[in-house]
């Protein structure tokens, strides 16, 4: 039994680091082509960072969904916890906690369980850092669209 834990902690660290990997180069990669986006456009500055928000709310969403397809598939196979609470099962469920852990918010109503409990804690630092990310990202785009006055 204790090996068993042993061989799921490393499994499931290894995981977590591929995880966070993946979406930590997707937030930069769209960071990087929404520069460069930003940069080609000839529409106003309030167009503009319009689109990078746009852009980084689907980078977020993008990176929620990858860290939910974690939560069900590590739901649903043996020995890597539960999710349970307010919880069906279902994918959308799935993505409803991690919207909610990458985000911080944490309403309580999805409670994780087992190894699956690092992962929680792996997005909630995750999304911290990849929001924070964003909002240094927009703040440098305003500065450099928004009209001086």
């Amino acid at each position: 039994m204790a090996v068993e834990q042993h061989v799921n902690l490393l499994s499931a660290t290894l995981i977590n680091g591929l995880i966070v990997a993946v979406v930590v180069l997707i937030h930069h990669e769209a960071l990087v082509h929404l520069s460069g986006l930003l940069a080609k456009m000839h529409q106003s500055h309030r167009f503009r960072l319009i689109a990078a928000v746009f852009g980084i709310l689907a980078a977020h969403t993008l990176q929620v969904w990858i860290f939910a397809a974690a939560f069900f598939f590590m739901h649903h196979a043996e020995g890597w916890g539960e999710l349970a609470g307010n919880f069906s099962g279902s994918i959308l469920d799935c993505v409803y906690f991690s919207f909610t852990t990458f985000t911080t918010v944490g309403y309580g109503d999805v409670e994780p369980f087992g190894v699956l409990r690092f992962l929680t804690g792996i997005e909630a630092l995750a999304g911290l850092v990849l929001i924070t990310w964003s909002a240094s990202f927009l703040f440098v785009e305003m500065q450099r669209y928004w009209p001086t006055r």
